[in-house]
């Protein structure tokens, strides 16, 4: 296969597939369409950058060069501002540093003093500068991001760096510097790099959109499990947990104690104020109860004003002053939004588990009891099942 086959094949599977990406397009989560519109661009822009280079025997070599390796540079800076929007990253001005320094070196070592061996050399720095950042930005910006995706992207963009440093040594040999283009026959080094070229917008499209596949399966893994509202576990995380952690305790012989809670007067929240307000004190009791949590604590949006906190081993002393820790949290962080202040309170019913108890729901139980009498007994407190 001679280098000009070479790029024309590539480049075609490029515009392949960011016509694939142009068809999920729609299919991805809103919050991941714009890195995938820069990553599709990347690609396309490497795809003409590739064809551009085939004109070099037609057009003036200091017009092609410089146009072929800037379209290449951008769409490789498409490819970093596209990790870098997956993870919200915010774009940079000095992100086209790499690309900008790339053209004028092409432009000045073709065109004015031409020189292949001082082209090359720049626009292979420019190229791992792009491939360090992007690797950079997979490793990093991960937000405890698993997937293996990443890591095969990671990987895909440091291969490409290797690449493009054996490459740059190559042509830095006496032997590499007697060939005058980059689409001249009879060398491996010009048939391997297309072919090289061709892995990030074809293997690295596909890990791209897994990772996009990932983060979806993700979200809604979270949407399944946690409160549409406060973000906190929901009714059937805390039931899993519960029974898990219920079955944990009693093998193990620690302890284990649940409260339940209640907003006080919640009611005339919402009558007086209406019910978007109510719940923007929903989600500030929430998130006042989760801050106060520890780590081996687990609160739960029940239903309504009802929260449940599972707090883990704790004997009857502990579960209490755990308890009144929350309820004292809650009174001393009022709400407000929008011109509105309230003094918001909450009755907490605890119970610890107990031999008779013979699941976690009968656990529960006995902290719903308690809960009727801390609220009879006046409200703002903490009562301890029997």
């Amino acid at each position: 296969m001679n280098p000009e086959t070479a790029y024309i094949i590539c480049a075609l599977m490029m515009l392949a597939n960011g016509g694939v990406l142009g068809l999920v397009h729609r299919d991805l989560l809103p919050a991941l369409r714009p890195s995938a519109v820069s990553w599709r661009i990347g690609t396309l822009l490497i795809a003409g950058g590739c064809l551009v280079i085939l004109t070099q025997r037609a057009l003036p070599p200091g017009f092609v060069l410089t146009v072929a390796n800037g379209l290449i540079l951008l769409g490789l800076s498409g490819y970093w501002r596209a990790l870098r929007q997956f993870y919200a990253l915010p774009d940079r001005i000095w992100m086209l540093l790499p690309a900008a320094i790339g053209i004028a070196g092409v432009l000045w070592f073709s065109a004015v003093d031409e020189n292949i061996g001082a082209r090359i050399l720049i626009v292979t720095l420019c190229w791992l500068a792009l491939f360090a950042a992007s690797a950079i930005t997979l490793l990093v910006s991960h937000e405890n991001d698993s997937a293996r995706s990443r890591w095969a992207l990671a990987g895909i963009f440091m291969f490409a760096a290797l690449f493009s440093f054996v490459r740059l040594v190559f042509f830095l040999r006496p032997a590499g510097s007697a060939i005058s283009s980059v689409i001249e026959p009879g060398s491996w080094i010009n048939v391997a790099t297309p072919m090289m070229a061709g892995i990030l917008p074809v293997v690295g499209t596909t890990a791209f959109l897994l990772m996009c596949s990932e983060r979806l399966r993700r979200q809604l893994e979270r949407a399944a499990s946690t409160d549409y509202l406060t973000g906190l576990a929901n009714r059937r995380t805390l039931a899993e947990a519960g029974e898990r952690r219920f079955r944990a305790a009693r093998t193990s012989g620690e302890g284990l104690a649940v409260a339940l809670i209640d907003i006080d007067h919640f009611k005339s929240v919402n009558d007086r104020y209406g019910h978007e307000t109510g719940d923007l004190a929903l989600k500030h009791v929430a998130a006042t109860l989760e801050q106060t949590c520890r780590a081996d604590e687990l609160p739960a949006r029940q239903g309504g004003e009802e929260f449940v906190v599972i707090l883990g081993a704790a004997g009857q002393q502990d579960a209490s002053r755990f308890a009144e820790r929350l309820r004292a949290a809650v009174e001393a962080t009022p709400f407000a939004s929008e011109g509105i202040k309230l003094n918001v309170t909450i009755s907490l019913g605890v119970a610890c588990q107990a031999p008779d108890d013979e699941s976690f729901d009968r656990l529960l139980g006995r902290a719903d009891t308690a809960l009727y009498a801390a609220k009879a007994n006046g409200r703002n407190r903490v009562e301890m099942a029997a």
